[in-house]
């Protein structure tokens, strides 16, 4: 919803800009532009505590309007409802699309995006209007320190040379530039590449095998006799055969992660807002529960850096979906705001109907929120075992059969019935081989025709239970739930499904069915060995119940 309005500037207040330098010479013209002919164009704000507004578009109209007018300047605003990424987002596009923005600003706000599209680069070019070169060199930025960006940010140098700062260890940044800084006439872009290259990559950070570099021309340590003092030994000047020899390293330490997380990925500058510490201090967890289930989420994983300095350091137990963590988080923040509040109390809603609000219905809604995004090849796995289970139910219980028969043709469903299958199962009834009856009714009558009641039997129940592979995932839920089958009774931990899941998949489900309490200090030993001999262990636990436990990740019946 958006709204035009003029409001007194007093009562707003600024937001979460990505523009963080304001130059005083283009804001003394503005400031000049505000006084002659007032504001002409809306600032973009959202609406906060009761008659105050945060601007997410539109600082710099707002502070010249301020220091011109005062704070009685009623100032056109357009009003809209946005969240958190919705402002960083608009705010970014908003300063983009006007000129002299700071290339690491644009960086920061940039990185946000990316985490709202989950690390998906080439959507946020598009959402940002950018080229994916464009979006790739901004985030590189990064990697850099505060002292460069700022002085990026405040024009002391280029953004040719903060790109290239950005590709040195953060530790030794400051001390590069401010060698850079200090000279009568700063470099070029060209002429401070060239000084780089020849120490921008240390061996002693490389993460491959480096025994190949010991005789290799490129190592700054065989080139004495060339450079002299000039360049420290122990680094390499093949910048393209470092990246190249570091980016096999990273790949084969994302393929041995593979069997421990749903999710691994290799995170680079610019990314650092694509993935989350699920169980944190603050503001900024999702609560124990919910930390526990999101282990068996297809976002849940770990994160290889990519980032010069941090080389292929490991950060486990991270969520990759900022979008679904922020709700998680607030969902968390307002379950304990409510439990903290009086003990028992009741009101109406809007249709006169009593709502408690006990502390008993808080700890309910909190524990319902913990919900996790399974992955596809579970998904894929529970959905064939719902059809065969519903398969199964109407070829046994004729009642629910004919209701069900009846509920699909009703519902336009009854073009799933397969006369493929169907035919087959004639075939095998009658000992007699059939193609096909396409366009042969008569052909398929009088076979029917002929046949004895056992098989006409037969054939009445698949009719239903041979739509039950065609029909949407949608329809088969409704079915199942309909006719309240226990899935119990058709499935039970197994080896195909183990062998689906991660190390961290298989550790939230043994938590949630009672297998890692009844193993005890066993069920750590055993996840410490290979996935076949894990599979083994957790199907061979005599103190366990198997029978009618059945994960959450497996029930058709969780909302």
């Amino acid at each position: 919803m958006q709204l035009q309005a003029s409001i007194k500037v007093g009562s707003i207040f600024p937001g979460r800009n990505p523009r963080g330098y304001f130059d005083p010479s283009e804001m003394a013209e503005l400031e000049e532009s505000v006084k002659s002919k007032g504001v002409l164009q809306a600032i973009l704000v959202r609406p906060r505590e009761t008659g105050r507004y945060e601007i997410v578009a539109g600082e710099r109209r707002w502070r010249a309007a301020k220091k011109v007018f005062g704070d009685e300047y009623e100032i056109p605003a357009l009003v809209r409802d946005l969240d958190d990424g919705e402002a960083d987002e608009a705010a970014l596009i908003e300063n983009v699309q006007r000129a002299n923005m700071s290339p690491t600003e644009e960086a920061e706000a940039a990185a946000k995006i990316l985490g709202r599209c989950q690390g998906d680069r080439d959507e946020t070019a598009r959402r940002l209007g950018w080229s994916r070169t464009t979006l790739d060199k901004r985030l590189a930025l990064m990697n850099c320190s505060e002292k460069v960006r700022r002085a990026l940010s405040e024009r002391r140098i280029q953004l040719g040379h903060a790109e290239l700062l950005a590709a040195v260890t953060r530790d030794k940044q400051d001390a590069v530039l401010e060698r850079l800084l200090s000279q009568a006439t700063l470099s070029t872009v060209v002429q401070f590449r060239g000084q780089l290259e020849q120490i921008s990559r240390s061996l002693g950070s490389a993460i491959f095998d480096r025994g190949e570099c010991a005789g290799c021309q490129h190592n700054s340590g065989n080139q004495q006799a060339l450079f002299g003092e000039a360049i420290a030994s122990g680094h390499c000047t093949h910048g393209s055969c470092f990246d190249a020899k570091t980016e096999a390293s990273l790949d084969a330490k994302k393929a041995s992660l593979s069997d421990e997380y749903p999710t691994t990925r290799i995170v680079r500058p610019g990314e650092n807002f694509t993935l989350l510490r699920l169980v944190a201090e603050g503001d900024t967890g999702v609560g124990e529960d919910q930390a526990k289930a999101c282990r068996a989420c297809k976002n849940f994983g770990a994160a290889i850096s990519a980032v010069p300095g941090k080389l292929g350091n490991v950060y486990p137990d991270l969520c990759f979906d900022a979008t679904c963590n922020a709700k998680k988080v607030a969902a968390r923040i307002k379950a304990e705001k409510e439990k903290n509040a009086p003990a028992a109390s009741s009101s109406k809603d809007g249709s006169g109907k009593t709502v408690s609000t006990s502390k008993s219905a808080v700890k309910s809604d909190a524990k319902a929120e913990a919900k996790v995004q399974d992955s596809q090849r579970v998904k894929d796995y529970r959905l064939e075992v719902w059809r065969k289970a519903l398969r199964r139910e109407l070829m046994t219980n004729r009642e629910s059969n004919l209701t069900v028969l009846i509920a699909l043709s009703l519902s336009g469903n009854a073009r799933h019935i397969s006369d493929t299958k169907l035919t087959k199962a004639l075939s095998a009834l009658v000992k007699q081989d059939y193609a096909s009856f396409t366009f042969k009714t008569d052909e398929a009558a009088k076979v029917i025709a002929k046949s004895d009641d056992a098989v006409r039997e037969k054939m009445f129940l698949g009719l239903a239970a041979s739509a039950a592979d065609g029909i949407e995932e949608k329809t088969l839920v409704q079915l199942l739930k309909y006719l309240d089958i226990d899935l119990a009774r058709h499935w039970k931990l197994c080896e195909d499904f183990l062998k689906l899941l991660t190390k961290s998949e298989i550790e939230a489900m043994c938590d949630e069915i009672g297998l890692k309490a009844t193993m005890g200090g066993a069920f750590a030993k055993a996840m410490s060995g290979k996935k076949d001999e894990i599979v083994k262990s957790l199907l061979n636990v005599a103190s366990f119940p198997y029978e009618g436990k059945v994960p959450r990740s497996m029930r058709f019946n969780v909302e």
